[in-house]
């Protein structure tokens, strides 16, 4: 089957299915020109929530899926493929939090949306990366845990003066990335604003011009006057930003900005999900409700 009628057989099934396409600025080029939205995880899940579909297609990873099945109760989620996991998100689990919380009687729990559906239950509140230091400044606390990024809970305990235990996880795409890295690629393009993300490491942070979300950084470069610039984060975001701002050029500072996880869903696997009804993701209810409420908890924070 060509692209061309490839795409138009995922376009008929969309249709038919009454089924809108996601996809997290992460994927691969082919994902990205199909999909009715594009985005970060939690802003696609909300975008879901308020369209009339009845299925929702997310290419992303398992916890993003997630995401939008909490948000979304009464769709349908399909995730086109299962062997898209994410290492932030495997670091910490249930279990696990429950221990350390016993450990911290009366300390609020602080979660990544980057986490499972089962570990936001067991939180207070979620946080995305922009909103992270509104989210613990909202807390009556002056003692929280963040978990499972220990980077943004390290980049928020900056920001705040409250106190910040973190989690040993992170994400290995962002957390490989090197200062030596950076000041090599500043040093080849010293024209380029550096845009870091706040899952890297706080030496890389500390080289950043601009620190950003993904959604953040592309509002950035949107405004921005410059027209060169370093993106610390996963390289996929780089075909929108160019895509986006055709005369701007864009340089990442690493070949390890590259998630396979993110790169894995292929427009076959789209089709085949919504042929088959592949693969539906759903959440117990009592968990979601949990959950539901620590995401519902980080909305009603002000934001500016």
């Amino acid at each position: 089957m060509s692209l061309t009628t490839l795409r138009q057989e995922i376009r008929h099934w969309l249709r038919k299915r009454r089924a809108i396409l996601l996809a997290h600025n992460y994927q691969p080029p082919e994902i990205q020109d199909l999909a009715d939205y594009l985005g970060d995880s939690l802003a696609l899940s909300m975008m879901a929530a308020n369209t009339p579909a009845e299925v929702i297609v997310f290419c992303g990873v398992h916890f993003m899926a997630e995401t939008a099945a909490i948000l979304c109760p009464n769709k349908t989620v399909l995730l086109p493929r299962l062997d898209v996991g994410c290492y932030m998100a495997d670091t910490i689990t249930p279990s696990l939090l429950r221990e350390r919380k016993a450990q911290l009687p009366g300390v609020p729990v602080v979660t990544y949306v980057n986490s499972s559906a089962a570990v936001k239950a067991d939180s207070d509140i979620c946080c995305t990366s922009a909103n992270a230091i509104k989210v613990v400044n909202s807390l009556d606390a002056r003692r929280v845990l963040m978990v499972p990024d220990r980077n943004l809970a390290l980049y928020t305990a900056r920001h705040t003066d409250k106190e910040v235990l973190n989690w040993e996880g992170c994400c290995n795409i962002h957390d490989r990335l090197s200062a030596a890295e950076v000041l090599a690629c500043r040093q080849a393009h010293p024209e380029a604003i550096f845009l870091a993300h706040p899952e890297c490491r706080p030496a890389v942070l500390d080289l950043a011009d601009v620190i950003r979300s993904t959604s953040g950084m592309l509002a950035y470069v949107r405004r921005a006057k410059a027209t060169a610039f370093i993106i610390g984060t996963e390289r996929g975001i780089i075909y929108t930003l160019q895509k986006e701002n055709p005369t701007k050029q864009f340089y990442s500072p690493s070949p390890g900005l590259l998630c396979p996880d993110m790169k894995r869903i292929t427009l076959p696997d789209v089709l085949t999900a919504l042929q088959e009804n592949r693969y539906q993701i759903t959440i117990e209810e009592e968990c979601r409700q949990r959950a539901l409420r620590a995401v519902e908890r980080m909305l009603a924070v002000p934001r500016d």
